[in-house]
């Protein structure tokens, strides 16, 4: 199978300083990228992985589902001696009928692109949106994919030991 490489418009959109339309248009090619390794995504409930060989485990864990969003997280997890940790670690929320992919949170050790959108909130929401489309190609072209169809994994349990999405370290 053909691995896909970055379309130019995508090139043509990280070359454009951050602006509104720019970070709109980064938006959109996120959807699509979402869209191929969660072609389904409205359909999906609870938490999934794609597993590949020789790569981490990317999960995938469905926080919200409304008539028009649906509110993800996705993650690695890598395993430490403290515990696991999540890394990169995003929650995301697809607007449907915008076709549009927001980034709500990122947290991430490698570049670490700022806090919850402390001003200038433009370039910290477009620095986070380039990191996603460069990690969401990543997976693409590493063969991830989640299918609706597909038995969700077991739920993660909480900080508290119910189930639910893991509770995130302070960072």
């Amino acid at each position: 199978m053909q691995q896909p490489t970055i379309d130019p418009a995508i090139r043509r959109i990280l070359a454009a300083p951050a602006s509104v339309g720019a970070l709109l248009d980064l938006c959109e090619e996120n959807f699509q990228l979402l869209r191929l390794i969660a072609p389904d995504v409205r359909a999906m409930r609870g938490s999934h992985h794609s597993r590949r060989t020789g790569q981490l485990d990317l999960h995938l864990d469905i926080v919200e589902q409304a008539a028009y969003t649906t509110t993800l997280r996705l993650t690695y997890y890598f395993d430490e001696s403290h515990g696991r940790t999540p890394d990169p670690d995003a929650t995301l929320r697809v607007y449907h009928d915008a076709r549009q992919l927001e980034v709500l949170d990122l947290r991430q050790q490698a570049l670490p692109v700022g806090r919850l959108f402390e001003s200038p909130a433009l370039v910290r929401k477009w620095k986070a949106s380039v990191f996603l489309s460069k990690w969401l190609w990543y997976c693409v072209r590493n063969g991830h994919r989640f299918e609706a169809a597909a038995d969700p994994v077991p739920a993660p349990q909480g900080a508290d030991g119910a189930p639910g999405i893991p509770a995130r370290s302070a960072g």
